[in-house]
């Protein structure tokens, strides 16, 4: 029975090592800044800026785990960001926010095949036009992740589901299980705790057939030393019981898995829109 790799975010070699025992396949680590906090300013997301020094340390501590490091947009600066993170020891890199197979094809030429490359659709222009730039891919080498934060704010939507909720990744998903390309979207919390719960988030990624899933800071706290992040969280524990939980969506019925999508999509279009009252105070002329 497959199971989802799981991607973790940080920049303690420690925290690495505990992620890596732990069943955590790709440690992520993010050199991403520009036009960051304009976009996501207002969002609880990741934003710190990981360093080359951070980078080299993580890698140092990495056994078994793939480590993928976020570098910027297309800036004239790129090139030198590509060299800087193979050269402290990024296994692979991931391209944010681009919108076209020139940039796709341009950043192959730059990184000439020296590691794998994930890039992240979080534009709408990306995913519209992924049967477009999705061939120049290499089955078995490089990957396809669905950023759901920046692809909802730039669709003007309310909450990162909504993508999800509304069946907007289901014809992508195809395409990309066709072309022999491994892919993932968004990311998961803990199985308590959550508004949306992340149990659900899960079945969605069996229905779909994802491949990665980024497990959110609710694994990890924000925790800078391995120390905090014992105090905070107890990771193994909660890898386990994602794993539980996936296992049991992994031998759900089909009509169970779009049993569940109908509920979060209703729970995500109801947390999703704005509030009515006011438009249901004002009175309609016949």
């Amino acid at each position: 029975m497959r199971s989802l790799k799981l991607m973790m975010i940080t920049a303690c070699p420690e925290v690495a090592l505990l992620a890596e025992q732990s069943g955590v396949a790709r440690i992520f680590m993010d050199q991403e800044v520009l036009g960051k906090a304009v976009r996501q300013g207002h969002l609880d997301t990741h934003k710190a800026c990981h360093s080359l020094v951070q980078i080299a340390a993580v890698a140092n501590r990495l056994r078994h785990a793939e480590l993928m490091v976020r570098i910027n947009p297309f800036n004239p600066d790129t090139p030198g960001e590509v060299s800087a993170a193979i050269d402290h020891g990024a296994q692979r890199l991931m391209l944010p926010m681009f919108t076209s197979s020139c940039e796709v094809q341009r950043f192959q030429w730059l990184v000439a095949g020296r590691v794998p490359v994930t890039y992240l659709a979080e534009t709408p222009a990306a995913l519209i036009r992924l049967g477009h730039w999705l061939p120049l891919l290499r089955p078995g080498h490089d990957e396809v992740h669905i950023g759901l934060n920046d692809l909802s704010l730039g669709l003007g939507l309310g909450f990162l589901f909504e993508p999800l909720a509304g069946g907007m990744i289901d014809a992508e998903a195809r395409m990309l299980d066709e072309a022999g390309i491994s892919w993932g979207f968004g990311g998961v919390g803990c199985m308590s705790g959550n508004v949306l719960p992340a149990d659900w988030i899960l079945g969605e990624h069996v229905r779909l057939g994802s491949h990665w899933v980024i497990l959110s800071r609710a694994f990890h706290g924000g925790a800078e030393s391995l120390e905090e992040l014992q105090r905070k969280v107890d990771l193994p524990v909660e890898i386990q019981a994602l794993r539980i939980a996936e296992s049991r969506w992994r031998r759900a019925h089909e009509a169970h898995l779009q049993a569940n999508h109908r509920r979060l999509s209703e729970r995500v279009f109801e947390m999703a829109e704005p509030l009515l009252a006011p438009m249901q105070q004002v009175p309609l002329e016949l």
